[in-house]
């Protein structure tokens, strides 16, 4: 991956988690912060899982927003269980 390609993701990962947080039903537990943090790992993960199947820009964005929905869910989660 190119250091174009790590800022794009970096800057898509933030709009990725809020997206990703707008996907999961119901109110979250977890601070703004996290959720841009999981977008951009979301991206990072999405854009790799995405890629061995297509480089279909929207299908990567799906991918990327599916994962990031997951992380959301997966996190919140966690910080419910200890709230």
């Amino acid at each position: 991956m190119t250091i174009t390609g790590i800022i794009s993701a970096i800057v898509v990962g933030l709009i990725i988690g809020a997206l990703g947080r707008l996907v999961v039903p119901g109110k979250q537990h977890i601070a703004i912060w996290l959720t841009l943090l999981l977008g951009i790992v979301a991206a990072f993960i999405g854009g790799w899982i995405a890629s061995l199947f297509t480089t279909f820009w929207l299908f990567v964005l799906i991918v990327q927003i599916v994962v990031a929905a997951a992380l959301v869910y997966l996190v919140d989660g966690l910080y419910a269980r200890r709230a």
